[in-house]
């Protein structure tokens, strides 16, 4: 590849600009020139007091980078997959996944207390319904409070007892070496993360062939073909932050297991299915596991 320099765009936050080095590191075992890193303001950066799904879903985080994409002022995006939309940008692409970090949920708690032994009505910091919705069928005696922003400013809340825990995924805290303030993990089969949850995604343009073999270098296969399969009920589903929907899968004795649930809107109803077979079905499998939850699930959530 002959081009001089690469300029690679994130969101500004500590945790994505973690992402961003991650991914240049991997490039850089391909590609020996110059690579500069872009961070770009995005609404979901900007506007904290308010859920996700109410400033105009997921793809406030990546609208901002994908239009400096588009518009060719950098080359390559690097994005939380788990915070990109199933729909796909028209001119763009997503074939490049780095490998899985955990999936996993973690819990934060004021005086360290696990789940289980938090008083009752405490107050559960999360932005997200999903896990809302899957920790009130383990614990319903407790509140749960909308809580946005990084991760140092949500930690903080808990040492202002604003919360009395909080509820992050194990990735973003393995990448800032912080995993030392959690205070229980939660296995995938007891929470099911959200689709894509611990896996960095890269972008480009999909007419721009230089850079789009050597991302094709960067990609760790297995984690492609979970990620794919995943974002398939997602797809289906037409699941966007305010869809409720936990969506896992893993790899054993080259076989791929995939695990979903959906809730209603209001999160009275969960719709459970699992499904496996060989890898070389992925999509397959994520087609049977979306149509299963979408056929259950007729007219319990928004769609």
């Amino acid at each position: 590849m002959n081009k001089k320099k690469i300029i690679i765009g994130a969101r500004g936050s500590k945790l994505a600009v973690k992402y961003a080095e991650i991914a240049i590191r991997k490039i850089k075992k391909f590609y020996h020139g110059k690579i500069e890193l872009k961070k770009i303001v995005t609404t979901g950066d900007e506007i904290l007091n308010r859920r996700t799904s109410d400033i105009g879903g997921k793809g406030e985080f990546i609208k901002n980078i994908e239009k400096e994409l588009i518009s060719k002022k950098i080359d390559i995006a690097v994005h939380s997959l788990k915070d990109v939309p199933y729909k796909e940008t028209p001119g763009l692409i997503i074939k490049t996944f780095l490998k899985r970090n955990s999936p996993k949920e973690v819990l934060i708690s004021k005086n360290n207390l696990s789940f289980e032994k938090l008083k009752k009505n405490s107050v559960i910091g999360t932005s997200s319904f999903r896990r809302e919705f899957q920790l009130k069928t383990m614990r319903s005696d407790l509140k749960f409070k909308l809580i946005r922003g990084n991760i140092d400013s949500r930690i903080k809340k808990i040492h202002e007892k604003k919360y009395d825990a909080i509820i992050l995924a194990k990735a973003g805290l393995k990448c800032l070496k912080m995993t030392s303030l959690i205070t229980q993990e939660f296995n995938c089969n007891k929470i099911i993360p959200s689709a894509g949850q611990g896996i960095i995604s890269l972008q480009s343009r999909k007419n721009d062939n230089k850079i789009n073999q050597l991302l094709k270098k960067v990609n760790d296969k297995d984690t492609g073909i979970r990620a794919k399969t995943e974002r398939e009920v997602l797809k289906i589903l037409k699941g966007d932050c305010s869809t409720a929907v936990g969506i896992y899968s893993f790899i054993q004795k080259k076989k791929l297991i995939l695990k979903a649930e959906l809730f209603s809107v209001d999160g009275k109803f969960r719709y459970f299915y699992e499904h496996s077979d060989k890898i070389g079905n992925a999509l397959k499998i994520g087609s049977i596991v979306g149509n299963y939850l979408k056929k259950v699930s007729h007219g319990k959530y928004k769609n």
